[in-house]
């Protein structure tokens, strides 16, 4: 479940950029959203919820200067940025939660994000959570997004689980926070970082990613083709004219 950073990772400087990305060493966020068989979250929330843990692991003070998570931070962002969801139930979800890591609470679900770890080196505790297969969905439609609050849209072309559209709607929100500067970062975070998940309508969708706002595009290792745009990022402040 990996994005590629770059809204245009074919343009000629980025090429040697992206061949540097790949021979760093290569680093995960792991996610796991908690799934109980009587009381499962609804997708929408879970994706939302995704997208704000992602947010807060990226504004902890453990994950910025010199705290304790700061270097693997660094490692993860300087190779290609993977997320991986996973999901847990039970004592699963109990032994997670015994790791170090930040649990972000929606309406319905609960996202627990943990510092990065190497590709091939997860945590046993969570190594045997399942990843693939997350299904879930919404009892009723989702309201219309704020239009003046952040929102990430999906594609309307692009099928995906929700174990895979969480970790998208993850890369989105680090789309946004990368573009914001340090006082719109900081509103947002006061803020507690509310932003909406929807699925943009096809006309939509050809507006928003012409329009220059982060668009997030599949590296394709997993259900989707390479390159596939996913989500577009569209936060106030980076709103053009």
């Amino acid at each position: 479940m990996t994005a590629d950073p770059n809204p245009n990772p074919t343009a000629g400087p980025f090429r040697h950029e992206e061949t540097a990305r790949d021979e760093a060493p290569q680093y995960v966020l792991p996610l796991v959203v908690r799934l109980e068989k009587a009381a499962p979250p609804a997708r929408t929330d879970a994706l939302e919820t995704a997208a704000r843990a992602v947010l807060v692991m990226l504004s902890d003070e453990r994950s910025l200067g010199d705290g304790e998570w700061a270097q693997a931070m660094r490692d993860w962002q300087d190779a290609r940025i993977r997320k991986v969801v996973r999901r847990a139930r039970g004592a699963e979800w109990r032994r997670a939660e015994a790791l170090p890591g930040i649990t972000v609470t929606g309406k319905s679900a609960e996202v627990r994000v943990f510092p990065p770890v190497p590709l091939d080196g997860w945590p046993k505790e969570l190594a045997k959570l399942q990843v693939s297969g997350t299904e879930l969905d919404d009892p009723e439609p989702p309201v219309a997004a704020d239009p003046s609050a952040p929102v990430l849209w999906l594609s309307p072309d692009v099928e995906m689980s929700a174990g895979k559209a969480m970790a998208q709607a993850g890369h989105g929100a680090q789309l946004a926070w990368w573009e914001l500067d340090d006082e719109e970062r900081t509103a947002w975070r006061e803020a507690g970082f509310p932003v909406a998940v929807r699925t943009a309508g096809p006309d939509r969708w050809r507006e928003l990613t012409a329009s220059g706002l982060p668009v997030v595009r599949d590296a394709g290792f997993t259900e989707i083709a390479p390159g596939s745009c996913t989500v577009v990022a569209d936060h106030p402040a980076l709103r053009r004219g």
